[in-house]
């Protein structure tokens, strides 16, 4: 039987387990990356685990995040991370250099290579073909160190994409239209590898749109073969070399297939405040805006913003409308500065800012009280633009373009002759602003500022876990609700104590004061808990406030992940009834070190008397991690073992 593209990545880096779903599988990283909301407390792990240098073929730390200096924290952490990268032998991204997704897909990612990434949107690597997968920032020291990544087996799902795009219909409504068919939980435990004769039809930025918003559907990740296209794109940023050809067998299986018509697509834009939320524009609009906001890791290649250029050069932007515009990378800025397309968005009225992620984390830009604001991003989680009853909706560029310029919700098609947009022969290639590392950083010293604080560590758990229910929360409970982003938050990041003050601030602004007080708390939650980014800050948090187990209906991939390598059990309902029977405040009592080898641990609500049961689903290395008190006790406890 032939093997589809994931597997054939694996069978390449496997260490242990088999292939078969839903497995525990090792595979051997060989790139890393970070970025600077979550790399400094990464970097604080790696430096715990005591090895002189990376292990890993290629490691990047970028600074796109916390680019915002509005006091000393964010530039101090700047200072440390570039020293860590020194001293230990990573590629350092100065800040300004562009998002870690778009300047790593043009600079170093390589097809049929395995790349572990402390942000959720990692995947977007799966534009070039490599197996691109998001990680906790633990889970990524780990790799560092060279130790392998562990995660279940997934099913792959093949999405077939038939035909060619209509005019002025992107990669953005593809994307769109799979997370309308199978919603924020439907990619849970499955790889998405797309195919079929429409994938030629799309440039290595289209593809890398797709993957980048499939961590939306809570997916593993999401690939597209290394083909012509993809020669054509390597060549072009000076990296031909790095091109191999990667394709399915002919006789590949999958879990599932699903076919999509691409000519039958039209504009698409995902409503408040979900991004399966998804609906077409003409049925949506016209609906006034206050902002357009283009640029992420989603929407800000060189084609993306040269059509935007295209569609406002000669046009203003509407005067109730606030345009901003981030490109994703030094290397497309600097094309738009020398062909004349930066003068166009200018000229139109559009608002430049820096190669980061800015308005995408609640980094700046947020929009008015009550606004609405289209964005060409990933996420609509409400809130999470800094404006709380903000109403964002997600879109292309082209729909956000046109909507700048008509001032609501606009399809655009209405603006008559598409236009078209191709990849150059040549990207002009500066790595100027990558900082080297030494042949030898031992004698580096690491910059530490006052507000990077010790890291964390829990502690072993007692046999029996008895402690009341601090919250219940309903279903999609995001790491943006755990532990909020923003400007006000994210400099906090390397404060553990400091942010754990306002973990689920927006949820319930009395959790931190009422878990500390508890000294130990179990959190209730429904159906996919944690999901979104890769933050490992949102198990980190409420670690620190005395958390001990998570009971959900069901779990986000990374999150879960997040929860046991800090020593927190995570725990779903074996009769998702009995989510109904428990209320905050109950007291709970959980036999962990009797349940742990079953595959049901009784649950006693003390409160309300009565007995449910919980199933824990932890492979025996997780237990471990569990009873040891989490991945960097057990790392530890195996590095002295060997």
């Amino acid at each position: 039987m032939g093997q589809n593209l994931v597997q054939k990545i694996i069978s390449q880096h496997l260490v242990a387990g088999k292939m078969v779903p839903g497995e525990e599988v090792a595979i051997r990283i060989d790139q890393t990356l970070t970025q600077d909301a979550t790399g400094t407390m990464a970097y604080l792990q790696l430096e715990a685990m005591g090895i002189p240098r990376v292990r890993t073929k290629l490691s990047v730390s970028y600074v796109d995040h916390n680019t915002l200096q509005t006091g000393f924290e964010n530039a101090d952490d700047h200072l440390f991370l570039q020293s860590i990268a020194a001293k230990y032998g990573i590629i350092f991204s100065r800040p300004g250099n562009g998002i870690c997704h778009q300047v790593h897909l043009e600079r170093f990612a390589v097809p049929g290579t395995t790349l572990l990434g402390a942000d959720s949107h990692t995947p977007t690597a799966g534009g070039v073909g490599a197996l691109a997968i998001g990680a906790g920032g633990l889970e990524v020291a780990v790799a560092m160190a060279g130790g392998p990544f562990y995660f279940n087996m997934p099913a792959v799902i093949r999405v077939n994409l038939h035909g060619r795009l209509s005019p002025w219909v992107s990669a953005k409504d593809i994307i769109l239209e799979v997370l309308r068919r199978l919603t924020v939980k439907g990619g849970v435990g499955k790889i998405i590898e797309y195919g079929g004769d429409g994938v030629a039809t799309l440039s290595v930025p289209e593809r890398a749109t797709i993957t980048n918003m499939g961590a939306e559907l809570g997916a593993t990740t999401s690939i597209f073969p290394s083909d012509k296209v993809t020669r054509a794109f390597l060549a072009a940023q000076g990296r031909a070399d790095d091109w191999v050809e990667l394709l399915p067998d002919a006789d590949a299986t999958y879990e599932q297939v699903i076919d999509i018509d691409l000519g039958s697509l039209e504009p698409l834009v995902a409503r408040p405040h979900m991004p399966d939320n998804v609906a077409a524009v003409r049925e949506v609009g016209p609906i006034k805006v206050n902002q357009v906001a283009i640029g992420s890791c989603t929407n800000s290649s060189y084609t993306d913003l040269m059509r935007v250029a295209a569609i406002l050069k000669g046009r203003r932007v509407h005067p109730d409308v606030s345009l901003v515009i981030a490109p994703g990378s030094r290397q497309v800025f600097r094309m738009l500065a020398d062909n004349g397309a930066l003068s166009d968005l200018v000229t139109a009225g559009a608002r430049i800012l820096e190669c980061a992620c800015g308005p995408c984390i609640g980094m700046g830009q947020a929009p008015p009280s009550g606004g609405v604001s289209v964005r060409t991003f990933n996420r609509n989680f409400q809130g999470r633009s800094g404006t709380a009853d903000a109403l964002v909706y997600l879109a292309s560029p082209e729909v956000a373009a046109a909507t700048a310029i008509n001032g609501y919700l606009s399809d655009p098609r209405e603006l008559g002759d598409p236009i078209n947009i191709t990849l150059p022969a040549s990207f002009p290639v500066d790595d100027g602003m990558f900082i080297f590392p030494p042949e030898d950083g031992s004698q580096v010293e690491i910059r530490r500022g006052p507000n990077i604080k010790p890291l964390p560590l829990p502690q072993p758990p007692e046999q029996l876990i008895e402690a009341p229910v601090i919250l219940k929360t309903g279903d999609n409970i995001t790491t943006d609700h755990i532990s909020p982003a923003g400007a006000k938050y994210l400099p906090l990041r390397s404060n553990i104590p400091a942010l754990a003050e306002h973990a689920f601030e927006g949820v319930d602004p009395t959790f931190a004061r009422r878990a500390k007080e508890a000294g130990q708390g179990i959190i209730v939650g429904g159906q996919n808990y944690g999901q979104g980014s890769s933050r490992e800050h949102a198990a980190l948090c409420p670690m620190c406030l005395g958390i001990k187990a998570v009971i959900a209906k069901s779990f986000a991939r990374i999150h879960r992940s997040n929860l046991v390598n800090f020593g927190i059990l995570p725990l779903t309902f074996a009769d998702p009834a009995d989510y109904d029977r428990i209320a905050a405040g109950d007291r709970l009592t959980i036999d962990l070190r009797a349940g742990l080898g079953q595959e049901e641990i009784a649950v006693t609500n003390v409160t309300r008397g009565f007995t449910f049961k919980v199933r824990h689903g932890l492979s025996p290395r997780q237990q471990a991690i569990i009873l040891a008190g989490g991945l960097l006790n057990y790392t530890r406890q195996q590095a002295k073992g060997n």
